[in-house]
């Protein structure tokens, strides 16, 4: 890599080119023309790296990202505004406010499993707030990466955006340099590493990692809505999004029905896919091979049908599933989801109380008081009541874990927040100088007790 490229872009925002509203504007509509312009060299790029078809990659893929341009200039106006701040009496004379500015250049390294969104996503976000981006794709899903690099290298100046293409090495260079906000997604693992690395420099940084995200179907759950979801949430993508159910605890009253439920609505949306070659393949071979291993984790009521050749696993539903399995102790991110009974609420409170914070939580009920009793007494980084995943489609809602599960959030209007410094700024009077603050003894105490407490 360039290094130099980083200062250029440091030097490029504190110009002040990237701060009014006019420039941004410009750099957001560029991107939105350049998913146009190379809309089939994108879509072909990811076939070819994890086989999704062209309708799943369109709404997966590029609807976030057109979604979250089309919010960015409709706001935009409205977000760069300063936000009038109260002042206490004991400053009289004065006004505040907070001014939100570009950090300077942002470091975004992204992930495989959605290699086209979860790139440009945060990108949206790092332009719209008077950024300067380095993108570093993953190299898991070369293809992508290579196209998302020719994409924006023929749209944006280098000073505006660059793209560095590399393993895990160019990623390890690149955090060793002083950028001034760094944005990650991946896992848990890597996330350590982005956040060590990070405070050699003290820069600010969001982690978007993952974990085991529950579902949890009460036996008041209209069941066949909440297998049909559950299925579709867990299965699509083969499984590899960070905030798929990785496994759903069943009430026992209600275990065999929903399990028969979970099966047929698998199978009604998956199995001609899966038989026609088009369903999602494995990243790689290590991670097909891992995922292979948990077939001996439990008994296969679904699926099981594997072909290293095309890296292709069917959705595959496990049961007799133990909490000490490795299945149950690492995040699966693939298309395999162990059902697990439960006998009563606390039981399940105390066993996700013993776990680290998921990225999402999902809560199948007709009952409020269930909803409200997981949703209330979890914590997690977002998640559905009824549904899984459709969260995350909505740009108004923030997106982002807690703790183990992530650092930070973006999407809609939280992306400018999270990509914008907030600067604090008070303006005082010439004309009037309260003279208290300078008084000394009693009398400057007791006026200073009375104004300030």
């Amino acid at each position: 890599m360039n290094m130099d490229m980083r200062e250029r872009q440091q030097a490029y925002v504190r110009s002040g080119i990237t701060k009014p509203a006019t420039f941004r504007e410009q750099q957001l509509r560029k991107l939105k023309e350049m998913l146009e312009r190379y809309e089939s060299t994108l879509l072909t790029a990811v076939q070819r790296d994890l086989n999704k078809q062209s309708s799943e990659a369109y709404m997966t893929e590029f609807g976030f990202v057109y979604q979250e341009i089309t919010h960015a200039l409709e706001s935009l106006t409205a977000w760069m505004k300063p936000v009038k701040i109260k002042t206490p009496p004991s400053h009289v004379g004065s006004r505040s406010w907070v001014q939100p500015e570009p950090y300077g250049s942002v470091l975004v390294i992204a992930p495989w499993n959605y290699p086209i969104q979860l790139t440009l996503t945060p990108l949206v976000g790092a332009l719209a707030a008077g950024n300067s981006v380095v993108l570093k794709p993953s190299e898991l899903t070369p293809h992508t990466s290579r196209a998302l690099a020719e994409a924006i290298t023929a749209t944006f100046s280098p000073e505006v955006v660059s793209v560095i293409e590399g393993d895990a090495k160019v990623a390890s260079a690149l955090l060793d340099q002083p950028f001034d906000y760094i944005f990650f997604t991946g896992s848990v693992a890597v996330g350590k590493i982005v956040m060590e690395k990070a405070a050699r420099h003290l820069t600010p940084h969001t982690l978007e990692l993952g974990g085991k995200s529950p579902a949890i179907v009460d036996k008041t759950a209209k069941l066949t809505m909440a297998a049909k979801r559950i299925a579709w949430g867990k299965f699509s993508n083969a499984g590899q999004t960070c905030i798929a159910p990785d496994y759903v605890l069943v009430h026992q009253h209600v275990y065999e029905s929903f399990l028969e439920q979970l099966k047929k609505q698998t199978l009604k949306l998956f199995s001609e896919r899966t038989a026609d070659g088009t369903y999602t393949q494995i990243v790689n071979e290590r991670h097909f091979k891992r995922l292979c291993a948990y077939f001996d984790d439990g008994t296969i009521a679904l699926g099981g049908q594997h072909d290293m050749s095309t890296r292709m696993i069917a959705p595959t539903i496990l049961t007799d599933v133990s909490w000490e399995s490795a299945v149950m102790q690492e995040e699966i991110f693939g298309p395999i989801l162990p059902v697990i009974p439960y006998d009563n609420e606390d039981h399940v409170l105390a066993r996700l109380h013993a776990l680290p914070n998921p990225l999402a939580l999902y809560v199948f009920a007709e009952d409020v008081a269930i909803q409200e009793l997981f949703t209330a007494q979890v914590s997690f980084g977002g998640g559905c009541i009824n549904d899984t995943l459709m969260h995350v489609a909505n740009v108004h809602l923030p997106f982002g874990g807690k703790g183990p599960s992530g650092i930070g959030a973006y999407h809609g209007d939280e992306s400018f927040r999270t990509f914008s410094h907030q600067k604090s700024l008070l303006k005082q009077s010439t004309t009037v100088d309260i003279p208290f603050r300078y008084q000394t003894g009693k009398l400057g105490e007791k006026v200073i007790r009375k104004l300030m407490k």
